[in-house]
This record gives structure tokens, sequence and C-alpha cells, in this order.
């Protein structure tokens, strides 16, 4: 589920920081804010020059790469961009290789969220929700994918358990996440063997911004198997993984939900 602000969640740069990243370039969609800042920001500490994606967020985005910059000069920057619109899901990573050189992972993070009950189900909600989810993670994966291929890159995909098992009220939505399951996949057979191509599908991470009911918490939170919420660092340590220490592995999705894939209904 989508995560909580970066203010909330805080900065913390080191310059001492281990760099198994260093001279690779990330580009993060949807990283101004929540599960993306974190990624974006363990990615940088890691060592790599980092690309902020944004829609709406010029502020928070502008916070991040500022605290990166002040952490390693010339490290990160903004890339605004509607991935709604077909020209900046093409034009997103050539302006990122412009800007740093090269590009070497493309994590995509961006989504929108919300329910869909069926009955009231519009057409620009579904396009806004196979959009975000699905569409601009094909056509980025598409355009980046010549310099992934002459890098040796990595395509990370944030999908989601209920891409996996739906979510009550929001079949969109879990039938998008589901498509992206299918295209990281279809894409690791595709890229292969210069790219992989992995997802991580988060569970209880975060409670969605527009608030969830405190009871409906505790009885997801009781059928999760480790009995807690995960946080956004849990999701980023995974994007790590996939990048540091998972030569031999594409194709894959890693469920980050504490094991509730085990447990029973949401409701």
């Amino acid at each position: 589920m989508p995560g909580e602000s970066t203010r909330r969640i805080g900065i913390r740069m080191s310059a001492a920081s281990p760099a198994p990243l260093a001279n690779k370039v990330v580009l993060v969609t949807g990283a101004a804010r929540r599960i993306g800042a974190v990624i974006a920001q363990a990615f940088h500490e890691r060592g790599a020059k980092v690309a902020v994606h944004f829609r709406r967020s010029a502020a928070e985005a502008g916070a991040l790469v500022s605290a990166m910059n002040r952490a390693r000069p010339g490290s990160a920057a903004a890339f605004e961009a509607d991935l709604a619109d077909a020209s900046a899901l093409a034009a997103l990573p050539a302006s990122v290789i412009g800007t740093f050189g090269a590009l070497d992972v493309l994590v995509n993070n961006a989504s929108t969220f919300y329910p869909t009950p069926v009955g009231s189900i519009t057409a620009a909600q579904f396009d806004d929700l196979v959009g975000s989810n699905l569409r601009a993670p094909l056509f980025l994966s598409q355009a980046a994918a010549p310099e992934l291929r002459r890098r040796g890159g990595l395509i990370l995909n944030i999908a989601d358990i209920h891409g996996l098992r739906p979510l009550r009220r929001h079949p969109v939505y879990s039938a998008a996440k589901a498509g992206l399951v299918m295209l990281t996949r279809s894409l690791a057979r595709e890229l292969g063997p210069e790219v992989r191509v992995n997802a991580i599908a988060p569970g209880p991470v975060l409670w969605p911004e527009s608030g969830m009911d405190e009871e409906l918490q505790k009885r997801i939170v009781a059928r999760t198997a480790l009995r807690r919420t995960g946080t956004p660092e849990d999701v980023a340590k995974a994007a790590i993984f996939f990048a540091t220490n998972a030569p031999f592995v594409t194709g894959e999705v890693l469920a980050v939900d504490g094991g509730r894939l085990t447990g029973g209904d949401d409701r």
C-alpha cells in the first residue's frame, strides 16, 4: 500500500555510507514522497545518482533532491512529468540520460489507489488506475530498454499483494497490479539476458493517505503472520537487494508483507 510523506519519515543522509551502487544512475517514479522517497533515499545512500520523478509534489521533490545534493553534490535531480501523457513516458528516461549520462535502474513506483466498487466504476477511473499502475510502467520500460540493455540494468516494479489476491471494492486497482505482475515476468523474458526485471509486492506497510477504519487496520494486522505492519524501509531494503545482491534473479515477485498473503480476508 502507498506510504507516508517524506517529512514524517525523515531524511537521513550520510556521506560515509557504503557505496555499492557508485556510478549507477537510478530513476524512481513517484519519488517525491511516501515509499518512493524512501526507495530513492536508499539508493542514494549506497552511492547511486538519483533521478526523482514527481507530478505535483514539487516542494517535496525539491526538498529531497536538496538533501541528497547537500550530502553529495550533483548526485540528484528532480524531473517533473505527467505519466498519463504518452509523450512524457518516452521523454522521461531520455531526460535522465541527458542529465546524468546513463541509466542503470528504473523503479516503477508511481501509482494511484482508490476504491472502485462494481456498479460505480467509470471509464475515467479505469483509465487512471490502469494508466498509472500498468500502462506507465510498460512504456517507461520500453523507452528505457535500449539504455538498460547497454548498461546491463534493472527494472523494478512496485506491485502489491493485491495484484496476487484481490482487494475487495478495488477490482480495477487489483487487476492493474495483477497486470503489472505479469508485465514483470513478460519483460524479464523479453529483455533478458541484458536486463533483469523483478517486482516487489508490499502488503500492510503504510495505510492509504485517505485514511482507513482503525478496526479494519487491526483486523488486517491480526491476519498477518508477523502481527505488525511493515515500514517503507522494508520495501527499500528489498529494492536494494535486487539491485546489489541478486544478479541471477529475474522475473520474480517478492512479497514484502509480513506473511499477509497467508492470512484471511481483509473485510
